[in-house]
């Protein structure tokens, strides 16, 4: 018999087209994945498979965006360690069933973000980007930067524009990205030429295809 709290909780990631036995054997399988604090390319291959055979509940959006990254992350046969420091914190979120902020495009009020928003330029400027991107894959978003001009590289005093993923969440400061963000705060509020954006914000000055 499920509570009140879990009640909620499965009608918020889909409703009635959701079972609770799902749900349960998804969470259950998050915690087994975190428990170790570390995961591999065996286990990631394992969850892949697991959505796969669920695709009924693939709709909904957090497990499509979980199935997305992770057939990404698959695709050249490398999980990084970036990839998996951001697939633990997104399965730690997932099974302590605080999903509120996955998959919610992001709020100026939760971020650090410029206020105002700067104008992007590309030529000469340096470039970082740190979280998960609807965009695409980390090395995606480097591309369409290099491509009109910019450099890319590790966050540094030299980085002009940190770009920040849509898949952030209010918890921010305790994922794997968190320190970057607050270490790019302290310079830009020292006085450095750094501005923090949203994806969508950095996504608008893309040419349009």
């Amino acid at each position: 018999m499920t509570s009140g709290k879990d009640e909620e909780f499965y009608k918020r990631v889909g409703g009635d087209r959701i079972g609770s036995r799902q749900i349960d054997e998804l969470i259950g399988i998050a915690r087994g994945l975190v428990a170790d604090d570390q995961i591999n390319v065996a286990e990631v291959e394992f969850l892949q498979k697991w959505l796969a055979a669920n695709l009924h509940i693939g709709d909904q959006p957090v497990v499509r965006v979980l199935y997305k990254r992770i057939t990404e992350m698959l695709g050249d046969g490398v999980v990084d360690d970036n990839e998996k420091a951001e697939l633990l914190d997104t399965l730690n979120q997932f099974s302590n069933r605080d999903i509120g902020g996955l998959g919610e495009i992001l709020k100026s009020t939760s971020l650090p973000l410029n206020d105002p928003v700067p104008a992007l330029t590309f030529p000469g400027r340096r470039y970082c980007f740190t979280g998960t991107f609807n965009f695409g894959r980390r090395k995606e978003c480097e591309h369409a930067v290099e491509s009109l001009g910019a450099e890319v590289g590790i966050l540094t005093q030299k980085t002009n524009v940190l770009v920040v993923g849509i898949y952030a969440t209010d918890s921010w400061k305790h994922s794997s990205f968190g320190n970057k963000i607050m270490k790019a705060c302290e310079w830009r509020d020292s006085g450095l030429p750094i501005s923090i954006v949203s994806e969508a914000h950095w996504k608008g000055y893309l040419p349009r295809t």
